[in-house]
């Protein structure tokens, strides 16, 4: 048995998803269906591929939106538990309160609101090797687009880099990584941090871990593939990926009403979406109880009960 295998996971789903509006007022966003399947089950369903029989999820903002399709993990042969927080408490409190429901000296830390197929048994041995107080799943990193984890040539986490950081401009030998939401850590580096009180990981904890001892924190280069699931656009693309790969049926959920003659292109619908006659949707998203009139004509919109927001 790999050391995996024997690790719990803790999977951080207390987010308010703010980028991922108008939906994430309606779900929690590991809570969204992505081709027939919410993502907190996918996740949970590669957990357990992985071996690992004890997870803990954090909750906060729309919990029963997750705890509705998980439960007490048992149909997924998991144990599933709650960590409850009152108020949001970030990449670092969030794990620090979770500690006494992990009850182990290593775990895994892996977003809720992505999808990756990260190979939990080389990232343990990994980390168990460099000594490292936690070890970041990452892959090379487009800062024209995004934030950034920078490591030094050894993968030694240095600290962070902001979007549209020229890169002629980083310290010799640094490399930014964008980080795939999947990470292996020690208990020890979450000791001392607040349980009741906001904090962030990388700029909080990370960092005053780094400062003590270069080197704490490693980052780990991988190939794997992942999907974000960050914005309403990046939601999409997700889930009709993996419609198309042929991992799911299409996105139509339970008590969906579809007139024979509405055309429905590259368009998730979720729970009693009615669509009359002649209607033609293209790259839309539909939440729940919306009614779609008769010859409607909708392209790259989400629509809700309470309007209509552009992707």
């Amino acid at each position: 048995m790999s050391a995996a295998a024997t690790w719990p996971a803790l999977v951080l789903a207390a987010g308010l998803g703010s980028r991922l509006a108008p939906l994430s007022a309606l779900r929690a966003k590991p809570a969204l269906p992505v081709a027939g399947t919410a993502l907190i089950i996918r996740i949970l369903k590669r957990l357990r591929a992985a071996g690992i029989t004890r997870v803990v999820i954090n909750l906060h903002h729309l919990a029963d939106t997750i705890t509705a399709v998980v439960g007490d993990g048992r149909a997924l042969d998991l144990d599933v538990r709650y960590s409850w927080e009152t108020t949001p408490l970030g990449s670092g409190g969030g794990p620090a309160r979770a500690l006494p429901l992990l009850a182990a000296d290593r775990f895994f830390i892996v977003n809720g609101d992505t999808l990756s197929d990260v190979d939990l048994a080389e990232l343990s041995r990994a980390h168990v090797a460099s000594g490292a107080a936690a070890t970041m799943t990452v892959a090379p990193a487009d800062l024209d687009k995004y934030n950034a984890l920078l490591a030094d040539a050894d993968g030694r986490l240095l600290g962070s880099v902001m979007r549209g950081t020229p890169l002629d401009t980083l310290p010799p030998g640094a490399r930014p990584w964008h980080y795939v939401g999947v990470q292996a850590v020690d208990a020890a580096a979450f000791a001392g941090v607040a349980r009741d009180r906001d904090s962030d990981v990388i700029r909080g904890v990370y960092a005053d871990l780094v400062r003590r001892t270069p080197g704490a924190i490693r980052v780990y280069p991988s190939d794997a593939a992942f999907h974000d699931i960050g914005t309403p656009g990046d939601y999409l693309t997700t889930a009709l990926r993996f419609t198309a790969d042929g991992d799911g049926p299409a996105d139509i959920g339970r008590d969906c009403r579809l007139s024979p003659t509405a055309t429905l292109r590259d368009t998730i619908l979720w729970d009693r979406v009615t669509i009359a006659d002649n209607a033609v949707l293209e790259r839309c998203i539909v939440t729940d109880d919306v009614v779609i009139g008769a010859g409607a004509r909708y392209r790259d919109v989400v629509i809700t009960t309470g309007g209509i927001t552009s992707l």
